[in-house]
């Protein structure tokens, strides 16, 4: 949702200055969740079809399946491919408004496409190999949606009125009401109709923790009778993950790198951070790690501005680290640029500079066995470092991986445990390097061993 990242930075801000994570210890549950067979191994690819191409549709999208299947790339997430409310727009006259502003919970942008192109869309990423979900706006919707005709439907001001959420400006948006149980059946069933009807794979829920947990538990019940499918919240809670979601945003994760990146706060940190989240996350439940996204790259700044001369670094620990990796469509080739939220502003295609890079991550993540997701995956020891540098191993039976970056503006030695394959391979800027025992990592460079 618009401008959400700004009300998530400031929660987060807050979060850390009143308790550190060791504070923060609650309840670890399991999750109930059974993720499906595909998943384990799987990353994310966030897809922004207005941004995307000079036409925005789904059939130019649909072109470049084949060079996102070369690199690697595991699940579509497409943002809300539905009509956009005009009442209350934002932002200009000009504006193409908010994805998240849903006119119709059963029809695309006819701006995107057709029915059909969409369909054609699903069955071809099916055929490559790909999964896709979309975007599902679940609190809200956009004041011209025909849900409005059933008022009881929505949450009322004392006088009667609709109204946005409470405490946003999302002034483009009306608040539902999860009192109203045809109001829930509704909602259900719509969801049930991308899934049953277009053969979708799942969804990624816009604001889940804002609507009830409850809700969520009978819809994934009720969407896995037609097929597996696959939840990714955008909530950074434990709760969605118990029995609702196969998956929620590592907020805080991504919050606190930009911190280091910018020497606000340490890899000490990261290392509370990890800890905490140790005894608060269910060990089967995966979490989605990223540099940036539609929220991130259009509030918050671009991969340059937000991470200066380490981005390739907080990439690498984003595909390596205990989760699954998500790619921003144009961060491939830099996304040099904020992109527009509410106007049409195409992604600068730049050569694809970083095509390679996120290939081999993609390729590690899915091939190694120890950087799968949740409990598939292998636990993470971490190897003491100085100062302003990261490494860690983590092991899955015969798979095993060792990670370092360098974040100095200077040569730094990093002593590495043992290496006992006979096998591996090195990638980064240490390839070809034969003693495993102390590298001494350039500046801004990072450092990958791996079974092969």
């Amino acid at each position: 949702m618009f401008k959400r990242s700004i009300f998530l930075s400031i929660f987060v801000a807050l979060f850390f200055i009143s308790c550190s994570p060791v504070d923060r210890v609650i309840e670890k549950k399991p999750s109930k969740v059974v993720h499906p067979e595909w998943s384990k191994n799987a990353n994310i690819y966030e897809v922004n079809i207005r941004q995307y191409s000079e036409e925005g549709t789904f059939n130019a999208f649909r072109k470049d399946l084949p060079r996102l299947k070369e690199m690697g790339v595991k699940i579509l997430w497409l943002m809300p491919i539905h009509p956009i409310g005009e009442i209350n727009r934002k932002e200009t006259k000009e504006s193409r408004g908010s994805h998240y502003s849903v006119a119709d919970y059963k029809k695309v942008n006819p701006d995107y496409g057709t029915e059909e192109d969409f369909r054609n869309l699903v069955n071809t990423a099916h055929e490559m190999g790909f999964k896709l979900i979309i975007d599902w706006v679940a609190n809200h919707s956009a004041w011209d949606n025909p849900w409005t005709d059933n008022k009881e439907w929505y949450e009322l001001t004392k006088d009667g009125e609709f109204m946005p959420p409470r405490g946003t400006d999302w002034s483009d948006v009306i608040q539902l009401n999860y009192e109203n149980e045809e109001m829930r059946a509704a909602m259900i069933d719509a969801l049930e109709y991308w899934v049953r009807d277009f053969g979708i794979d799942g969804f990624r829920c816009d604001v889940a923790g804002m609507v009830p947990t409850d809700f969520w538990v009978n819809a994934r019940t009720q969407l896995d009778k037609i097929k597996p499918i696959f939840m990714l919240a955008e909530d950074g809670e434990p709760e969605l993950l118990h029995e609702a979601f196969d998956m929620n945003y590592a907020w805080t994760y991504a919050h606190l790198i930009r911190e280091i990146a910018k020497g606000e706060d340490t890899f000490k940190d990261l290392d509370s951070l990890f800890a905490a989240n140790e005894k608060r996350f269910p060990d089967n439940a995966y979490r989605m790690y990223f540099t940036s996204n539609h929220d991130e790259n259009s509030w918050n700044g671009t991969d340059e501005e937000m991470y200066g001369a380490n981005f390739e670094n907080f990439a690498v620990l984003s595909a390596t680290v205990s989760g699954m990796p998500l790619i921003y469509n144009g961060q491939e080739s830099g996304l040099y640029k904020q992109l527009e939220f509410f106007e049409k502003d195409e992604i600068e295609w730049k050569g694809y500079k970083y095509t390679d890079f996120y290939k081999l991550l993609l390729q590690l993540n899915t091939e190694n066995e120890a950087l799968w997701n949740g409990a598939y995956g292998g636990k993470t020891e971490r190897i003491n470092s100085p100062e302003g540098t990261y490494a860690f191993k983590r092991t899955k039976g015969d798979s095993e991986i060792i990670v370092a970056i360098n974040n100095n503006s200077e040569v730094t030695t990093i002593n590495l445990p043992e290496w006992g394959k006979d096998t591996y391979a090195i990638y980064g800027v240490m390839e070809g390097l034969s003693d495993l025992t102390a590298i001494e990592l350039p500046a801004n460079n990072w450092f990958i061993i791996s079974t092969l």
